[in-house]
């Protein structure tokens, strides 16, 4: 039985043990749960059980290096803490209990309250509300509690100090509004702050109301502007003795107008002169008692003033040194000197020689103007607005003169100094124009300055990296003549640019002809030194071409046949830029030989059709050419007709040749035998006798009778025959007397006829100068007519 009871009273306090949570330790710090930060302290633990007690700091729990102070406590000695942290212990006790744990606070005590003041804005002629800030030093980490504490005297009489509630204003100050009657003549203002830390409190501070009094912010009406004065109206809720007006033109510092006078609670209309036309002005202003603090400035009201004419002439700039044409520029005036809106520009145009005088008016986004043809005109230059037309600026002309100076350029990150040195001559500069412009910009973009004679120098800014800038110094002497000195290749940074060219290629023959446009400005990167033509072969080879930067174009010549590629690039000072596109071209063989013969086999076929239209030249020439021929012409005694001939002694046989080749020897007709009588040979001619004629058939008879419609030619023309060397005579087309019957003869001769008529040859001499004569019977070997004697006896 007392076994039974132990066990159940064993488990009853185990039971009761568990539901109460039991600790297995208790935790305590020396220094309390809240410290100050950077302080150093001991933690300890006391274990309930006999255990190996071990003690964590943080989450997740970082186990810590303890010392035991006995066989139940331990501790751990933190150092210089920072922050908030939590710190448990932990023991295996049996039953199991659970670990122990506490939280550290870290904050500081409140620093004392410093710079305490006060301003008394009077609202009204009854009331006024108290305005008190301080500093309360530096954050605490803790909740704090801070009051103002407030004691008034009006009169004899003091009241019982007050605390009121504190609100924040702005970062690391605090303030408290209280209103206070204006019966009031003096306060008295301290404050108290405290934590958990601790607690401060500051110096007590007494004011009289009169010497922070300040009135409300006045409110300013809307200015009514002219030219160059402004009026506008002050209201304010209290009487003033002090008003204070301060203005100031756009991006310009406020300029303060003398204090005024101000006798009454609504301020009457005020004004501000001697301000500048078609600005635009911003006014504020503010008030004070006779003594007291000043109000804060009021809202701002701005306004613009009117126009006027512009006040000084243009500043006009012109190329001297151009010989065609003058382009005028001018610069937009500065809104002190337009004195309004520029609504446009005109210019006035007189020329000397012919008395034209023209005016051109101009929009106001216009800066240069072209005069071609006369360098020397009269140029005038007006800018107008609303109100009118500013003092005219012409244009003075100056006699072109050499330098043999030269210009200094040095860069800077973003400027360039352009520097010179004093000329050589006698004649003292009057003043200097420097110019500059990017790149072949000088129409869009052209800037300048004016200098002195006595400058040596000038500093051009708003220079723009990357880009490449040229420009010159004129020099204006005092004997009106002018010089110029040019610069180039200016720019504050400078890379190798960002792509290469484009280009395009055409291929004449064995010549190409490389055509490229200037790179991008935005990819050029600084000033272009020169262009690199890469041309490479099908084997391999590589050649490259500088080409100066000036230049768009580029010949290679003359080049084999093979496949060619071709590439670009352009370079700055500071390197080579990438390869932009690449092209692959053809150059075929021979391909320049053909063109030039196909041409001057033209131009000879021309040559030749314009000599044969004259008649003169064209017969000499044909006769010519039969001289040349005569190693090809078959000779007529070897023909068959010859032969036959001779073997017919006496006689003459006419056969008539048909056109067909296929017929036969036995259906020819029979050859008609004349008798002819050869007489002897008479001296440069050769005659026909009249009894040939005579003894022929009377067709053919009449045909040799009559009177041809020219003279007689120098042979008979006819078709070939045979003979015992046919190759040799087929390729004749030349016999003296034809085949053919005589009536085809005619037919032949009406042939002819039309086309000598056709191309205008009509010869007016021919070789049988006589009559043509035979004694006995005629053979063809007694008839040899020498065409090359007869045609130099006739030359």
């Amino acid at each position: 039985m007392s076994q039974t009871c132990s066990v159940l009273i064993a488990a009853a306090l185990l039971v009761v043990q568990l539901c109460m949570g039991e600790k297995s330790c208790t935790i305590w710090s020396e220094a309390g749960a809240v410290v100050q930060r950077y302080t150093s302290f001991r933690l300890y633990c006391t274990f309930n059980c006999k255990c190996n007690g071990s003690m964590y700091s943080g989450h997740p729990s970082t186990l810590e290096i303890h010392t035991e102070l006995n066989s139940t406590t331990i501790y751990f000695k933190v150092v210089n803490i920072t922050k908030n942290r939590t710190y448990s212990c932990q023991c295996n006790c049996s039953p199991t209990l659970d670990p122990c744990g506490l939280d550290i606070f870290t904050g500081y005590v409140p620093d004392r309250p410093k710079n305490l003041s006060c301003i008394y804005k009077v609202l009204n002629n009854t009331s006024g509300d108290v305005l008190c800030t301080w500093n309360p030093g530096r954050h605490t980490y803790r909740r704090d509690k801070t009051e103002l504490w407030l004691r008034t005297v009006a009169g004899n009489h003091k009241s019982k100090p007050e605390p009121n509630n504190v609100s924040s204003k702005g970062t690391g100050s605090l303030s408290v509004r209280f209103t206070v009657l204006r019966s009031v003549q003096l306060i008295y203002v301290w404050v108290k702050a405290c934590n958990d830390l601790g607690r401060v409190e500051s110096d007590t501070v007494n004011y009289s109301l009169t010497d922070i009094a300040t009135p409300s912010p006045p409110v300013l009406g809307r200015p009514e502007c002219s030219s160059r004065e402004c009026i506008f109206t002050v209201e304010q809720p209290v009487r003033t003795k002090h008003l204070q007006i301060q203005y100031k033109a756009a991006e310009q510092t406020w300029t303060s107008h003398p204090d005024l006078s101000v006798p009454m609670s609504t301020v009457p209309a005020r004004s501000i002169s001697s301000l500048e036309p078609y600005s635009l002005y911003h006014f504020r202003v503010r008030s004070s008692f006779s003594n007291g603090l000043w109000s804060q400035w009021s809202t701002n009201a701005s306004s613009r003033t009117q126009e006027e004419a512009p006040e000084k002439e243009l500043d006009v700039w012109y190329d001297a040194f151009e010989l065609q044409s003058l382009r005028v520029y001018w610069k937009e005036p500065h809104i002190s000197i337009a004195r309004g809106k520029i609504l446009g520009y005109s210019v006035r145009v007189y020329r000397p020689d012919s008395g034209l005088d023209l005016v051109t008016n101009f929009s106001q986004h216009a800066r240069n103007y072209s005069v071609r043809n006369c360098a020397t005109c009269e140029v005038t230059v007006w800018a107008r607005n609303s109100k009118g037309l500013s003092p005219p600026a012409t244009i003075t002309h100056h006699t072109k003169a050499k330098s043999s100076q030269d210009v200094q350029v040095t860069t800077g990150n973003h400027n360039v100094t352009i520097s010179w040195s004093e000329p050589e001559t006698a004649l003292l500069p009057a003043s200097y124009v420097v110019e500059w412009y990017p790149q072949g910009q000088k129409m869009e973009e052209l800037r300048w300055v004016r200098l002195g004679g006595s400058d040596d120098h000038a500093v051009i800014t708003g220079i723009k990296p990357f880009e490449c800038y040229e420009g010159a110094v004129y020099v204006f002497n005092s004997d009106s003549s002018v010089t110029r000195m040019m610069f180039s290749g200016v720019t504050t940074l400078e890379s190798a640019p960002e792509v290469g060219p484009s280009f395009q290629e055409t291929v004449e023959g064995q010549v190409v002809k490389v055509t490229w446009t200037e790179l991008p400005r935005s990819k050029q990167r600084g000033c272009i030194t020169n262009y690199t033509i890469y041309l490479e072969n099908s084997s391999g080879h590589q050649q490259r071409y500088s080409v100066p930067a000036s230049d768009r174009t580029y010949v290679i010549q003359p080049l084999s046949p093979a496949v060619y590629s071709l590439w670009m690039t352009a370079s700055t000072a500071e390197g080579e830029g990438p390869v932009g596109q690449q092209m692959k071209f053809l150059i075929q063989q021979g391909t320049l030989l053909t063109k030039v013969l196909v041409f001057g086999t033209i131009a000879l076929i021309v040559v030749i059709v314009c000599l044969c239209h004259l008649s003169a030249v064209n017969q000499k020439f044909w006769v010519f050419c039969q001289c040349l021929m005569l190693d090809i012409v078959p000779d007529p005694a070897n023909s068959k007709w010859a032969k036959e001939c001779t073997h017919e002694k006496g006689k003459m046989n006419l056969q008539q040749q048909h056109s067909n080749s296929s017929t036969t020897e036995e259906e020819e007709e029979e050859p008609i035998l004349v008798e002819i009588e050869e007489l002897p040979r008479q001296s440069g001619s050769i005659s026909i006798s009249t009894n040939v004629s005579s003894q022929l058939p009377p067709q053919i008879s009449r045909s040799l009778d009559a009177t041809p419609p020219y003279p007689a030619t120098t042979y008979i023309k006819s078709l070939s025959h045979d003979s015992d060397s046919s190759d040799h005579t087929q390729s004749s087309t030349v016999d003296y007397i034809s085949s053919h019957g005589l009536g085809d003869m005619e037919e032949d001769q009406e042939e002819e006829d039309q086309e000598e008529e056709m191309l205008g040859f009509s010869p007016s001499h021919h070789l049988f100068s006589g009559p043509m004569s035979f004694g006995g019977k005629l053979t063809l070997d007694a008839v040899k007519i020498d065409f090359c004697s007869d045609f130099f006896q006739e030359s």
